[in-house]
């Protein structure tokens, strides 16, 4: 070896051969003069200049370097490289929260008058920044099933510039076919933007399939035990940049400890997603064969409408699932009440077991007629499988139907 060869540089092409599971640890990271093993905090909110020419270069653009911390900061910095290694892209733009992603991504790369054809299985806050603010700006929406290509074709017009969607859905895991709905999104000229959160590039990688930009809730998987808000845009240099410009002015920005502890998330990603897929798996057969309950929704069921296309495009079925008991609200909400281990709490991709009745909280603020459409019924109960003992957490299932 060269004692003129840059380290820094070694490792990262070495990282460029390696594994999911060894960029989730190692890429994005660069040491420091005191030779740290884990990443460091940056928790300064500005950077000082070696000179007014130099500060003058860093603002203009005409010199890499840190400028202010709303948009410049090494350890968000360090997260937004791991993570867009993780998904094979580009670049990747850190934000507050997974709704400022979405956000970020439509107001920097739509203008008034564009339109978006989107999946109505959204995250329901999703539809309501389409339907009440992103329309107050001249953003038009159309929403779609997931499923039925024919619609997205037949939603598309000539101010068609984005399609958005999650797969598997939320909260009734359906999936679109990426590399379809890709092409047909390129052949309008559209960008095709996925919400990855439920697999998180674990599972699966959107990009690789022929999507634009993958968004996340960090919140959710990539930390993975419920400790801090935020999320993430992944795509290509250009897009990004618009992204950034849209963060630097607008300042959704992602703070520097809460990117540290996405990191430390990201280091155990591989194994705990294989747990929690293993997890869910046995919950939803355990839960198809109670008479009690009238469906369950899972795409690593066989009976699923979707479960070849999900062993096509993804390495594992994900974390969530949802069943529908029969009766109504009152009997979703007597199930949920008799369970004692389970968490009732909206967020999910935690390493606890987290139950909810999407109809009157993350779907709540839908009108009747949305949730109807997209088949949010009031019987319905979404459940995240955490990490917990299996056999514990059927037990405290057990319990809630024999409050049925």
């Amino acid at each position: 070896m060269s004692d003129q060869q840059d380290p820094q540089q070694l490792r990262d092409e070495a990282l460029a051969a390696c594994h999911i599971d060894t960029l989730a640890v190692r890429a994005g990271q660069v040491r420091g003069p005191e030779g740290e093993h884990s990443e460091p905090i940056f928790t300064t909110s500005s950077y000082v200049f070696d000179s007014a020419a130099s500060a003058a270069a860093r603002f203009s653009g005409e010199e890499e370097g840190n400028v202010y911390s709303r948009y410049t900061n090494p350890t968000v910095r360090t997260f937004e490289d791991r993570i867009a290694a993780m998904e094979g892209a580009e670049a990747a733009v850190a934000t507050s929260s997974g709704m400022a992603a979405i956000l970020s991504t439509v107001m920097s790369l739509l203008k008034s008058g564009d339109h978006i054809v989107c999946s109505r299985s959204v995250f329901g806050t999703t539809t309501v920044l389409f339907t009440k603010y992103m329309e107050k700006f001249g953003v038009n929406i159309s929403f779609v099933s997931l499923t039925d290509i024919e619609q997205w074709q037949q939603a598309v017009t000539d101010k068609t510039a984005m399609f958005f969607m999650e797969t598997p859905s939320n909260p009734l895991c359906e999936l679109a076919d990426i590399q379809q709905l890709a092409a047909l999104a390129h052949s309008h000229k559209a960008l095709l933007v996925v919400d990855n959160c439920f697999c998180t590039p674990v599972l699966q990688q959107p990009l690789a399939l022929g999507a634009d930009i993958v968004v996340h809730s960090a919140t959710k998987y990539l930390d993975g035990q419920g400790r801090c808000v935020g999320g993430v845009v992944v795509g290509n240099q250009t897009h990004m940049a618009e992204v950034l410009g849209f963060i630097r002015t607008c300042g959704p920005t992602m703070s520097a400890f809460n990117a540290w502890v996405f990191m430390k998330g990201l280091e155990t990603l591989n194994l705990r997603m294989k747990a929690h897929c293993d997890n869910a798996l046995a919950m939803a057969q355990w839960l198809q064969q109670q008479p009690q309950i009238d469906k369950v929704h899972y795409a690593g069921l066989s009976d699923h409408p979707q479960h070849q296309l999900a062993c096509q495009q993804m390495s594992g079925f994900g974390g969530v699932l949802s069943f529908e008991v029969k009766g109504g609200k009152e009997q979703a909400w007597q199930f949920i009440d008799a369970t004692r281990i389970v968490s009732l709490t909206a967020n999910l991709g935690d390493a606890k077991t987290t139950i909810v009745h999407p109809a009157t909280t993350t779907h709540g603020r839908l009108t009747v007629e949305l949730r109807q459409t997209a088949g949010i019924k009031d019987n319905l109960i979404r459940l995240a499988v955490g990490l917990e003992h299996i056999d514990d957490l059927i037990a405290d299932m057990q319990r809630g139907l024999d409050a049925l």
